[in-house]
């Protein structure tokens, strides 16, 4: 006998006594019991119970004891070192587990992501072939009909009857794209993973993708432990048929073909013998091979009769999010918005309003890919951070298309190795640009038949658009109910027809068959050099011979190839620069906006009715933006990976047109919408040195009245920090600015000159960043207008200290920020202090007439200071002769307190009334009202105080130019 050390290993070995005394027999143990108990090996013997089994040896004095005695005690020792091998159900399930656990990166891109939270049920209804093709709208398209309360089940019930809880043997679960079928499977699998579905002891998940690909035969049990290598102690158990508790998934039937027919698939019964993989699935659900086993299978309608009725038990139907709650439950639990953050509950507030209302939003979410689109996109619009990573619009849309299509092929049997993102845009992007093109948003039958070419498809092109119609049609478009006339389609998200228009057009679609044929014969070319025959074989594929004959194609190709193959390369870049900009005379307004009322239902803030019913029209402002996006490089790498190649040579031609044209654009002063669009254009290129050379010829930059966000305020800081270029000024005035605007913004702000934070209600995090700004060394700042913004004494204790040591800003603007008197005393020292202001503006302030002359008097030591506003405060008529005797005291210090001295027009009349113009551009035209009505007041005052002809008609003068203004600041509130 050998020493157990030199045992073969993986195997696991047990002793057992025979009748020869000195004779010990090793022999190997199998796999038994149901689930761990069936499948569990026997277990090795204790190291207590080899010591008991030594000292019985030794005490009996048999021979060989000592040789014996050794073996043992040097396998004791391994033993006691070693843990026993897992259980290969276990291993199986941990490792399922892990699989199933992973998920896509853009799965984990945003939100709060765990397995707890992820799922949310989607809603599975018994269903059958019958009720399947009733579900076949017109044009093809899938209907989303809500199934009868009879009958839906549950996922756990898939598998039994209602009647005596049978199991149900073969399954077949149906549905379109993006309804939810493989979240199906990965609950399955990880409840079982996790011991909440005990109705099976094993799973075994397949892809029918992966199985078309097996072009060798393979028997069922080399299959499973080639997949499954840690059940290859067990794998003869599972196949001989001795188990009837497994479940076999097989995932995408539409991936292969099936033939039922016994002249073409033979019957097999033994899980030993090779053969094709479909001819496998076959024999599983004829149920000829393992009859006991339970069979799931998910496909897509157009596939759903490729299986014999007779040979399934239940066919399902996977209905997707039928209820508004389960739409809402998926948003709350991605978004994962906290009870204590007011903000992200009103968010969500306003979205369940919005899908209580059953709007547009509501029909897209009955698809669960579209809630992860609509919730990838709430993310991306506002739970954004200063340090957030780079994302843009369109790389959610192709991340979209990339998790439903990934690198599916169309009719997976057809000779043709066209990617269904490729067919998609040739097909789909072929309705939604000429919809864009008509400026439309409904679609008929006879404008699907016109983009599909129906009249020109061959027989098998022919079935496999009737394949794409039923199964993803209805994924992208659903149809429009009319009163009076035929249902028509839109696109299900209106985004989407927008993203796939410039898709068409991106991958060069929409290009002449003259252009077409340049580019591939161009490439012909380069690789056949003068191969007539090569390059004729291209050019017949895309010209028919029936148009131009072979004599006549040969005679003429050499007069155009060059003229041709020059207009290839530009034809695209051309075509997109013009669709990019069409001048349209629609209200623009700022994208972002759009989009996120589109989902959240909000009416634009501060838009009248007039403006509200053009915004009814269609702008489609979101076209060139994609387009745009689609040069970014890893939109263009993803694009790859599903088989939509755009060449590096095609990105330099637009390029290059683009900044043409830009160049020329950015030479006008673009409203603050429009401009906010192109920086957001230019941020969906992910394009550095693009962008850098467009943002140097900007010379100011006016976005007042922008609502700023988080990501408005990434978008302009990633663009405008693409050159160094200094800002001569930047108007950030009612834009809702917050601390982590500002803080976002920064970079930015420290290259301007002139800039304008007027009516932005800072709260105390917000002066913070602005004392930050005005104490770092790199600041450029030396006009500084923070007018209408509130200063509490904390905010002014906390400005303070950054305006005594500004080493930039020389004119400050505190206009109306509620200081009071107690706030000027407390800035006054701060302002004594600083070394580099020469204008400060304190008007509209409460200020009283001590304050106002503290600060006066400390201006007369001040080494700049030149000017001072206090007009419009609660200065007395002596205070005001006392201020402006102090300004007759002092040298080269101007007091502005009152547009009128006396009976007299101050001598800085002019200066406060363009004062109060210019905070009249960006104010509040009620409150400037106000104050100009309150000068009337002085200069009527005044001219009855007076009876020189000659003051009242100043006095009258300046009067009228009052009015004037005022009147205009009327209209402009109208």
């Amino acid at each position: 006998m050998q020493c157990l050390k030199h045992l073969p290993t993986g195997v696991k070995w047990t002793l057992r006594k025979h009748r020869t005394p000195s004779t010990v027999v090793c022999r190997s143990t199998g796999a038994s019991a149901r689930s761990s108990a069936r499948f569990q090996p026997r277990q090795l013997p204790s190291t207590k119970q080899l010591v008991v089994s030594t000292l019985r040896t030794v005490i009996c004095g048999r021979p060989g004891f000592l040789q014996l005695s050794q073996c043992l005690l040097f396998q004791c020792k391994a033993l006691s070192n070693t843990s026993t091998p897992a259980d290969p159900i276990e291993q199986h399930r941990k490792r399922l587990r892990g699989w199933f656990s992973h998920m896509p990166n853009e799965e984990k891109q945003f939100g709060s992501f765990s397995m707890e939270n992820w799922h949310v049920d989607p809603v599975i209804a018994v269903s059958s072939p019958e009720e399947n093709r009733e579900f076949m709208a017109r044009f093809g398209v899938y209907s989303h009909i809500e199934p009868l309360k009879s009958q839906v089940i549950k996922v756990d019930k898939v598998f039994t009857t209602e009647s005596d809880e049978t199991r149900t043997k073969n399954v077949v679960l149906f549905g379109t794209v993006g309804m939810g079928k493989s979240t199906v499977v990965k609950k399955l699998v990880l409840d079982w993973c996790d011991g909440r579905l005990n109705q099976f002891d094993i799973i075994l998940p397949f892809s029918c993708e992966d199985l078309s690909s097996q072009n060798q035969p393979i028997s069922l049990n080399k299959l499973i432990t080639r997949k499954y290598t840690q059940l290859k102690p067990i794998v003869s158990q599972i196949g001989s048929g001795k188990q009837s508790n497994i479940l076999f998934i097989f995932a995408g039937l539409e991936q292969v073909k099936l033939d039922f027919h016994l002249s073409k698939t033979e019957l097999c019964s033994d899980p030993n013998e090779p053969l094709p993989p479909n001819g496998l699935l076959v024999n599983l659900l004829r149920r000829y091979l393992l009859p006991d086993a339970t069979i799931l299978v998910t496909t897509r309608p157009s596939a759903l009769d490729s299986i014999p009725t007779k040979y399934v038990d239940r066919y399902t139907r996977i209905c997707g999010f039928t209820d508004v709650e389960q739409q809402y439950l998926y948003f709350r639990n991605r978004l994962d918005v906290s009870g204590n953050d007011n903000t992200n509950e009103d968010l969500m507030k306003m979205l369940y309003k919005n899908l209580q209302r059953q709007s547009q939003l509501t029909a897209a979410c009955f698809l669960p890919s579209y809630c992860w689109l609509i919730c990838a996109t709430l993310h991306f619009l506002h739970f954004t951070t200063a340090n957030m990573p780079i994302q843009t619009l369109t790389g959610l849309y192709t991340s979209f298309l990339r998790l439903n299509f990934g690198g599916e092929i169309i009719g997976a049997h057809s000779q043709q190795n066209i990617s269904i993102v490729r067919y998609i845009a040739k097909t789909v992007g072929k309705v939604a640009y000429e919809g864009i093109e008509k400026k439309k948003t409904l679609f008929s039958e006879e404008d699907l038949q016109r983009c599909f070419g129906l009249d020109t498809k061959t027989e098998e092109e022919l079935n496999q658009l009737t394949a794409f119609q039923i199964d993803m049609l209805g994924f992208f478009m659903s149809p429009s109910a009319r009163h009076n006339s035929d249902p028509l389609l839109r696109f299900t998200i209106p985004a989407m027809q927008e993203y796939l228009a410039a898709l068409y057009v991106v991958l060069g679609e929409r290009k002449s068959v003259l252009e077409r044929v340049g580019s591939a014969v161009s490439d012909t070319i380069g690789k056949a050099s003068e191969d007539v025959t090569a390059v004729l074989s291209i050019v017949s594929r895309l010209l028919p011979f029936r148009i131009l004959t072979f004599v006549r194609l040969v005679n003429i190709f050499p007069r155009i190839f060059q003229r041709i193959s020059n207009k290839s390369k530009k034809g695209i870049a051309n075509t997109m620069v013009f669709e990019m900009f069409k001048q349209d005379d629609e209200f623009n307004n700022d994208v972002l906006e759009q989009i996120n009322s589109s989902i959240l239902g909000k009416e634009m803030e501060g838009c009248s009715t007039a403006i509200s019913k053009r915004m009814e029209s269609e702008c489609f402002e979101l076209f060139p933006t994609f387009m745009a996006g689609l040069l970014a490089r890893e939109n263009r790498l993803l694009l790859d990976q599903l088989g939509c190649t755009i060449k590096n040579i095609t990105v330099r031609e637009i390029a290059n047109n683009l900044k043409k044209h830009l160049s020329n654009i950015c030479k006008k002063q673009l409203p603050p919408s429009e401009l906010l669009d192109l920086l957001f254009f230019l941020y969906e290129m992910q394009n550095d040195a693009f962008a850098g050379t467009i943002s140097r010829t900007f010379k100011s930059l006016n976005l007042s009245q922008v609502k700023m966000t988080s990501l408005k305020c990434f978008v302009i800081a990633s663009v405008m920090n693409t050159s160094s270029q200094p800002v001569e000024e930047m108007n950030f005035s009612l834009c809702n600015l917050s601390e982590d605007c500002l803080k976002i913004l920064q970079p930015v702000l420290l290259r301007c000159k002139d800039l304008n934070l007027q009516f932005n209600n800072f709260r105390l995090g917000a002066w913070r960043e602005i004392s930050s700004l005005l104490l770092d060394p790199n600041c450029a700042v030396e006009k500084l207008w923070l007018s209408d913004n509130p200063l509490s004494e904390a905010a002014v204790k906390c400005i303070g200290p950054a305006i005594a040591h500004s080493q930039s800003v020389s004119q400050l603007s505190l206009l109306n920020t509620s200081l009071g008197a107690n706030g000027v005393r407390m800035l006054t020292p701060y302002i004594r202090e600083n070394t580099h202001l020469k204008e400060i503006n304190l008007a509209s302030n409460l200020i009283n007439d001590d304050a106002a002359i503290a600060l006066v008097e400390m201006a007369q030591g001040h080494p700049t200071l030149e000017k001072i506003h206090l007009y419009l405060n609660e200065i007395s008529d002596s205070g005001k002769q006392k201020l402006q005797a102090l300004e007759r005291d002092q040298d080269g210090v101007t007091v502005l307190v009152s547009i009128t001295e006396g009976s007299n027009v101050s001598a800085h009349w002019t200066l406060i009334l363009e004062n109060i113009a210019q905070n009249a551009v960006n104010g509040d035209k009620e409150r400037v009202a106000n104050y100009l009505t309150l000068f009337q007041d002085e200069l009527n005052a005044s001219r009855q105080q007076t009876g020189n002809f000659w003051k009242k008609m100043k006095l009258l003068q300046v009067q009228n130019g009052v009015e004037n203004l005022l009147k205009q600041i009327k209209q402009e509130k109208k």
